[in-house]
């Protein structure tokens, strides 16, 4: 009941349901496009990887902190001064409306993550038989028909197991509402990891903030559930 009725939390559980949904969604479809970008062989696309994989390896709160003071409204922040200087225009408040502070929370992080969900279906992908690809190309199949007839179905289960895993970490993970944006304005763009990280220790009512992050608990045991099944299917194929 007390949770119910803080409207901080009602707006974070909203939040959390389109930073998990929005983002790890996203986030997996552009890894999967790119991991069949950078499953060609040549010499700049093995060097662009390499670029490519610089965000997962760096620390998660400079990182995100990086992030932040980019979007420092004025000509102290990064993305502003590129706006003025590119094309004279002052930039939105990006941490003053919070819509738009979630909105780079989760852009934040699809750039620290995308690199890690990328490297793994492209793993997935060089695992698939070249033979197959070659039998397409025999029957005449297109690029985008080998991707859509050969490459999905081939890691449909890698790309559902990849897709949960991501979702249950981002359910727990604070740090970009944290470093980001912070929860401004006022807790409008914070998620319920965040907030129960600000119960706990901010607000000094433990009990309070375990019971936020438990409120996560009939939201994780399905995804739990079904990333077994999805092992279990992967067993049988192999």
């Amino acid at each position: 009941p007390t949770l119910l009725s803080d409207p901080r939390y009602v707006r974070s559980a909203l939040n959390t349901a389109l930073f998990v949904g929005v983002g790890v969604n996203l986030q997996m479809f552009l890894a999967l496009l790119l991991s069949c970008f950078f499953s060609r062989s040549r010499r700049w696309i093995r060097m662009l990887i390499i670029v490519f994989m610089l965000p997962w390896t760096l620390p998660a709160v400079p990182a995100y902190l990086s992030f932040h003071w980019m979007l420092v409204t004025g000509h102290l922040g990064l993305i502003d001064h590129l706006l003025q200087l590119l094309f004279g225009i002052e930039g939105p408040e990006w941490l003053v409306h919070g819509w738009l502070a979630l909105a780079w929370d989760i852009v934040a992080s699809i750039w620290k993550w995308l690199p890690l969900w990328t490297l793994i279906l492209l793993g997935g992908r060089m695992a698939i038989p070249r033979d197959v690809y070659d039998a397409a190309d025999i029957d005449g199949a297109s690029m985008y028909q080998r991707f859509a007839y050969v490459t999905v179905p081939l890691l449909a289960n890698l790309y559902l197991v990849s897709t949960l895993i991501s979702a249950i970490w981002t359910f727990g993970d604070y740090t970009p509402a944290l470093f980001v944006s912070g929860g401004a304005p006022a807790f409008e763009s914070s998620v319920i990891s965040q907030l129960s990280f600000h119960y706990a220790f901010d607000a000094s009512h433990p009990a309070l903030g375990v019971a936020a992050g438990l409120s996560l608990l009939p939201l994780l045991i399905p995804l739990i559930v079904l990333l077994t099944r999805g092992l279990e299917r992967t067993e049988v194929q192999l």
